[in-house]
């Protein structure tokens, strides 16, 4: 029998990975509508495969083929990579009308600054510096003599627009351009117009670039060069069965009819069954992290990949996998864990639809790192100024981490790179996480995420509901919040969800909203209206109506699901004891399931905490001051042993030795509680006074 025990050992350290919890239970039409969801991403993802030749350069090809008859055949390759080449240097320039409105007006702003440079004198600051000469000449100048210079300036500047402006031409050779075009004035006139036009011009450009012309300056030239072809002689092996066929050999396979370019029924068969496949382990990897996974958050996991994938398609080559999977990842991490967030990633990447060779292989594992990366840290995060951060950091260390993988491919003799906008990309994506940040209130309202800012802010005292709670039923908010310590201290004792339980206890009780008086915590020193009721069952109907009512509150006031659990779940299945002892005095037929709250029991190890919190905060309490750590431990064993044989904690997923650890937490807190302090000495007067 020793060969068992390996297997033991790694059923054992399977089961240490996380405590296994029975997942929420999906209505039948909730599964359809995810099984729908599921089914159209898989049809999108094998949409490619449906018009996709047979036949692709690079993959072996099926069969030997020769070639029927003697062809010139255009070489597809060799012309891209021609054209390719004279891109660069074949972009044609045209006149940009509204660039030469804007000179010309620059132009009527020089002159009008001129203006009042001749009638204030040679102090006024103008846009020339001018000679005295020049200052009496313009001085000297009638009405219509300056309107008529100015109107043969502007003329010269009309000229000179029309042929095109670089933006780089040198000072000399477009002062040289203006006196030319003034040449027909007087040599003081013509030198003051020319270096005025200089002023005007200099640095500016009218020209922008014309794709279309640049096509077709591309295509002439490439005629003129000659267009690259294959000749192929009549029986020419074209290609050799499990050989690769080259690009070459494809575009003679494509000349001669010998590609199929209609749909593929099998293929398409095998990639839609691993899109289906893809999708459903996505769905029960979050399910198996996050057992309270509701469907409309399956859905929106669901929904984002069919998004990204429609966007893919649509782009094609031009998509970014930095931007289609870094936000959703963000999203789907911080609203459902890092797990959730992980596993949507690993879906997306199988499934996108752009190729991954080359440069875009590298792009996209580029993409992948970083979207990792930042779903480790999104799930960490616990304020939105720290999201913030985030949104801005990642667009940063992307376009960083390119640029090195540019640098490197660039010394390696890749260029392609080049082609590459990194800096828009990262403004891209900075974009859409900020706009993801100002959109995350309204997405977690739609789909019951839980983010860690979200719980945080649920946490707070000053919230309605819990100011509510402190001014209706001071009793029922005092117990709440000592019951929050103890759970809190218990969570952390076996690493579960702190804040979880710290927000999940604050909003447990709030059903006693509906009749605080009813609770032993609210009734001080008056007397217990259940003793004048008299009445075990309206006592014990009492009691269930403050989980009834808690349910209707949150479900008033929207708090997430997780939340909300907590009310129900928190008295599980557990007998009202008191009450049936009661009953059973009057008649010993009473059924115990009367006497039991409807439940249901804990179903994750942070309501089974809280459930076991509130039954040890009031035994806690009531130790009397002599009471050792080892007696206060073995009490509230007792009440932990008693949950766990009525079947209270079977769902939870919490172990035995977990429940010793929040044990010793439960016991730790009652020690802070009970520190003792020194005895001051009053004396009589002051203590009269007081």
């Amino acid at each position: 029998m020793q060969w068992r025990r390996p297997i033991v050992h790694w059923r054992q350290l399977l089961r240490r990975e996380r405590p296994r919890q029975l997942p929420l239970v999906w209505r039948p039409q909730d599964t359809f509508s995810v099984l729908l969801v599921g089914v159209l991403v898989a049809l999108l993802s094998s949409w490619p495969w449906l018009v996709e030749p047979s036949i692709s350069p690079g993959s072996p090809a099926p069969f030997t083929a020769r070639a029927p008859k003697a062809a010139t055949v255009v070489d597809s390759t060799a012309l891209e990579e021609r054209r390719l080449q004279l891109l660069p240097r074949t972009t044609v320039q045209v006149v940009d009308p509204p660039s030469s409105l804007a000179l010309q007006r620059r132009l009527d702003a020089n002159l009008s600054q001129l203006q009042q440079q001749i009638e204030s004198g040679p102090q006024q600051v103008g846009p020339l510096l001018l000679t005295p000469a020049e200052l009496r000449w313009l001085q000297g100048l009638g009405p219509a003599a300056l309107t008529r210079w100015e109107r043969d300036l502007r003329q010269a500047q009309l000229r000179m627009l029309s042929q095109g402006l670089s933006g780089a031409l040198a000072e000399g050779q477009l002062l040289a351009a203006a006196s030319l075009q003034l040449e027909t004035l007087p040599p003081l006139e013509r030198n003051l117009g020319a270096r005025l036009l200089t002023r005007s011009l200099l640095g500016q450009s009218n020209l922008r670039a014309d794709p279309a012309l640049s096509q077709r300056r591309i295509e002439a030239l490439i005629t003129q060069q000659g267009i690259p072809t294959i000749a192929v002689r009549e029986g020419d092996l074209i290609t050799r069965q499990g050989e690769a066929v080259s690009p070459q050999a494809f575009d003679v396979l494509d000349y001669f009819g010998l590609v199929n370019r209609r749909p593929r029924p099998l293929l398409w068969l095998g990639v839609f069954v691993e899109g289906l496949a893809t999708t459903a382990a996505m769905v029960l990897l979050m399910r198996r992290w996050r057992a309270c996974l509701e469907p409309r958050q399956a859905l929106l996991a669901l929904g984002s990949l069919l998004a990204v994938q429609g966007v893919g398609l649509w782009l094609g080559p031009l998509a970014s996998p930095l931007v289609l999977l870094v936000p959703p990842t963000l999203l789907l991490a911080q609203g459902l864990g890092t797990p959730a967030g992980l596993s949507w990633l690993a879906a997306a990447s199988l499934l996108l639809p752009l190729p991954v060779a080359g440069l875009a292989d590298l792009r996209l594992l580029l993409a992948a790192a970083v979207a990792a990366a930042g779903a480790v840290a999104a799930g960490r995060q616990r304020s939105r100024a720290e999201l913030l951060q985030l949104a801005v950091l990642l667009p940063t260390a992307a376009v960083l981490l390119q640029w090195l993988l540019m640098q490197w491919l660039l010394l390696q003799g890749q260029g392609q790179w080049a082609q590459v906008d990194l800096l828009g990309e990262a403004l891209l994506l900075g974009g859409l996480l900020m706009g993801g940040l100002l959109l995350a209130p309204l997405v977690e309202q739609l789909f019951g995420l839980l983010t860690r800012s979200r719980l945080l802010e649920l946490a707070d005292l000053e919230r309605p509901l819990l100011r509510r709670l402190s001014c209706e039923a001071p009793g029922t908010f005092e117990h709440t919040l000592m019951i929050t310590g103890l759970a809190e201290e218990g969570a952390r004792a076996i690493r579960a969800d702190v804040d979880l339980v710290r927000t999940g206890a604050l909003y447990h009780d709030v059903g006693k909203l509906h009749g605080p008086q009813w609770f032993i915590e609210n009734q001080g020193e008056g007397a217990n209206p259940h003793d004048q009721l008299n009445d075990p069952f309206g006592s014990a109907a009492i009691l269930q109506a403050h989980v009834d009512e808690g349910l209707r509150l949150a479900r008033r006031y929207r708090l997430p699901r997780p939340l909300a659990d907590f009310i129900p779940e928190h008295q599980g299945t557990l007998k009202m004891g008191y009450f049936l002892h009661q009953a059973r005095e009057r008649d010993p037929a009473v059924p115990e399931a009367v006497f039991r709250y409807r439940g249901p029991r804990p179903r994750s190890r942070e309501t089974a905490i809280l459930m076991l919190a509130d039954g040890c905060e009031a035994a806690l309490r009531s130790l009397p001051p002599g009471t050792s750590e080892v007696e206060a431990r073995q009490m509230v064993r007792r009440i932990v042993e008693a949950r766990f044989h009525d079947g209270q904690l079977a769902h939870s997923g919490i172990g035995r030795a977990e429940l010793e650890l929040v044990i010793r937490a439960f016991v730790r807190v009652w020690r802070r509680m009970r520190h003792r302090r020194i005895p001051y000495p009053i004396s009589p007067r002051k203590a009269f006074s007081a």
